[in-house]
């Protein structure tokens, strides 16, 4: 079993940084990503690890935004997010242990619960 416990959300305008946090205990994992529901949307990966770190994969839509790093001496793996813009309103959890292609949120085994992050205009 792998446990995920997502931290660092809140609100913040247009323009606006947040960096969430995810801390990973239990079993170890072959790759993390952090996936966003917006209400009434459907589940996107918006940022995907391997567990060297060394390996990363990002949709479109928040290519050279967002940026996903692991420090494993913390078990704890980042999500540091610039230029915020209000469609990035959504849930974001943290998930691991993937089977499959990264970018389909259902290949993720064990979630964490979530944090809310809002941008206002």
């Amino acid at each position: 079993q792998t446990q995920l416990a997502e931290s660092g959300g809140g609100s913040v305008q247009t323009g606006g940084s947040l960096t969430l946090s995810c801390v990973v205990s239990g079993n170890s994992y072959n790759y993390l990503g952090w996936i966003r529901q917006a209400p009434g949307k459907e589940r996107e990966v918006v940022a995907a690890i391997n567990r060297g770190g060394n390996v990363e994969f990002y949709p479109d839509s928040v290519k050279d935004r967002f940026t996903i790093s692991t420090d494993n001496a913390k078990r704890t793996a980042y999500l540091q997010m610039t230029s915020l813009k209000p469609e990035d309103t959504a849930m974001y959890y943290c998930a691991a242990e993937l089977v499959g292609s990264w970018k389909l949120y259902s290949g993720y085994k064990y979630w964490g619960q979530g944090t809310q992050v809002t941008v206002s205009s």
